[in-house]
């Protein structure tokens, strides 16, 4: 059942919602209950999760449910491109993060949906719990997801409610036309994403199967989670927690696209599970990005002081700086031109390893192969996924490294110098398919500053500046 759209509560707005102003973009934004019975899922008789990610699973039970997804659609329905993405929320903080406000999905026209489907994202950690029904019981104490093992079939009924063949009787989609669903999931969520491709769409559509066209699973470390007993999120205040290690691939006998879109770090996690590129199955793995790079950090910082009053520590100068979003867009570009029969997005080579599984390095310490943004094409430093500090959070943010005076000098002469091959690999990247048009701008203004800080950063520190 549906109910909504939903608004007061003790804040006054959805928790983790947009930063922007979505109606000055053309976009409405709503957030709606769903509730009902969610099927948990269990091994086939004498089936195993093993590495070809050709899991049987079937129906073990029902359990009871009730979450939100927020909702953003253009207000136009003359905008709307037919496309749905329905995100996974990610609960590794202990509270949910999502980000469906890029370029990408405003400009061409996308309706986005934010799903909560994991226990965390309603009901946070035992310790100093951050999720939904503490932080809004108003708007969110009703909210309940019992175990993570309904998460699967959470996350399909959600797809379906926004689906071409969803029930209007309460229209999270304000009557739009919808074609095609995307499942997306970043992080911990594209883990339990591939888990979801392996295991749940290639049920019937009465146990929760083929309720997406299509699947993109960002910065995924190549492992699935379990599909019973999988109340486990990562917790990342516990003590030495490491980062997950490829195990399984993602099934070759899909009957729909599915596109990996990593880093530099990831890449490294997934080098024993890599794939060959098919019809239905692409590998984007970019070099000198990580995790979480510093432009992304300071979104998260901001939502988060709005959202809990609570000022975070700057991000720190150190983390790696470049940023993920405009790769992304690229790969939702052409997700949704290969679920609408347009073709497979361009292949891209991998990023180079040993064989012993380390990364190769150039003279400046960036990664060669895989994919060349501009900031690794015509670099102002050394950004790498190799971590400043070994805790949890240093180990996703990797490393910048401004060049030296001498060496901005022998590689480009003056900023103007730099800033024309720096355009020069925004061309090749947009030529590659991996940057958009629209957005070499942008990143040719946020190169001449990168630039007029490595050159201060120089000067200030001559000593620690990469060479």
């Amino acid at each position: 059942m549906i109910q909504g759209p939903i608004e007061g509560g003790r804040h006054g707005w959805a928790f983790n919602r947009p930063l922007i102003d979505l109606a000055a973009k053309g976009y409405v934004e709503a957030e709606y209950l769903l509730s009902g019975e969610a099927t948990t899922y269990g091994l086939a008789p004498g089936a195993e999760l093993g590495r070809d990610g050709k899991w049987r699973v079937e129906p073990t039970g029902k359990v009871p449910f009730k979450t939100r997804f927020l909702v953003y659609r253009p207000a136009d329905p003359a905008k709307f491109n037919g496309t749905v993405v329905v995100c996974w929320n990610n609960v590794t903080a202990g509270y949910e993060l999502f980000f469906g406000e890029g370029p990408a999905v405003l400009e061409e026209g996308y309706a986005y949906v934010c799903a909560t489907v994991q226990r965390v994202g309603v009901h946070g950690f035992a310790e100093n719990p951050q999720g939904l029904a503490a932080w809004d019981p108003e708007r969110y104490g009703e909210l309940s997801i019992p175990t993570d093992d309904a998460s699967y079939d959470i996350f399909s009924q959600v797809a379906r409610a926004v689906g071409p063949g969803r029930d209007r009787a309460i229209d999270p989609l304000g009557g739009l036309e919808v074609k095609k669903v995307i499942g997306l999931g970043a992080s911990q969520s594209a883990g339990r994403l591939a888990t979801y491709i392996n295991a749940v769409h290639p049920l019937a559509k009465d146990q929760g199967g083929h309720a997406f066209d299509g699947y993109m699973l960002q910065i995924y470390f190549g492992t699935g989670t379990p599909i019973a007993a999988s109340d486990r999120p990562v917790n990342p205040a516990a003590a030495n927690i490491r980062l997950p290690r490829g195990q399984n691939l993602i099934r070759e006998d899909l009957d729909v696209p599915a596109i990996i879109v990593n880093t530099e770090l990831e890449a490294i996690a997934c080098v024993p599970v890599r794939q060959a590129d098919t019809e239905r199955f692409r590998t984007w793995e970019a070099a000198a990005l990580t995790h979480v790079s510093y432009q992304a950090q300071l979104t998260r910082n901001e939502k988060y002081r709005r959202d809990f009053g609570v000022v975070p520590p700057a991000p720190s100068e150190q983390m790696n700086r470049i940023y993920l979003q405009p790769f992304y867009d690229a790969a939702l570009h052409h997700m949704n031109r290969w679920v609408n029969g347009a073709g497979a997005p361009p292949r891209q080579p991998l990023i180079d390893f040993t064989a012993d599984g380390e990364v190769v390095r150039d003279g400046h310490g960036i990664a060669t192969g895989g994919v060349r943004l501009p900031q690794a094409a015509a670099p102002v430093a050394m950004n790498s996924s190799t971590p400043v500090s070994d805790d949890f959070a240093g180990r996703l943010r990797g490393s910048n490294r401004p060049f030296d005076g001498a060496t901005l000098d022998a590689l480009y002469g003056d900023e103007a110098g730099y800033l024309a091959r720096f355009r020069q690999a925004a061309a090749a990247a947009v030529e590659a398919g991996v940057m958009m048009a629209r957005d070499v701008e942008p990143a040719v203004e946020e190169a001449g500053r990168e630039y007029r800080r490595a050159r201060e950063v120089a000067a200030r520190e001559p000593a620690t500046a990469a060479v």
